[in-house]
């Protein structure tokens, strides 16, 4: 069975992606996710949500240091799950002391690994290990 930040990860980046791709309030995406896993553990629940909303509120921030840690990428070509696992972990880098540098990077790799294209996992830890 998966550790219980690993898979608060996995549904925050599930979250993350939806609200991106939905034309609709991210708030109503987020209760609607809910309702489809009203039996996550809420310890779960919790992290995951710390994430939605630690990435939601420093968005532009995060982005921004994309951009900067990115060489000869345009922002807009970054594969969405991609530049998701990437909002996550800058956020966790940047904000969240209590995780080692190294957790959050390879539980990053390991997201691209499993949601993303082959040449992902290589492409996250890139960028992550740059900041």
């Amino acid at each position: 069975m998966k550790r219980k930040r690993t898979k608060a990860r996995e549904l925050a980046l599930q979250l993350l992606f939806a609200i991106e791709t939905s034309q609709t309030d991210p708030d109503e995406v987020i209760s609607i996710f809910w309702q489809e896993y009203k039996n996550t553990l809420p310890e779960i629940k919790e992290f995951a949500e710390i994430l939605i909303r630690g990435v939601s509120k420093n968005l532009s921030k995060i982005d921004a240091s994309i951009v900067s840690h990115t060489d000869n990428w345009e922002f807009s070509r970054i594969a969405i799950v991609d530049r998701n696992i990437l909002r996550l972990g800058i956020f966790e880098l940047l904000e969240m002391k209590d995780t080692p540098k190294a957790v959050v990077i390879n539980e990053a790799v390991e997201l691209a690994k499993t949601f993303s294209t082959q040449d992902s996992p290589r492409f996250v830890n890139g960028v992550l290990d740059k900041i």
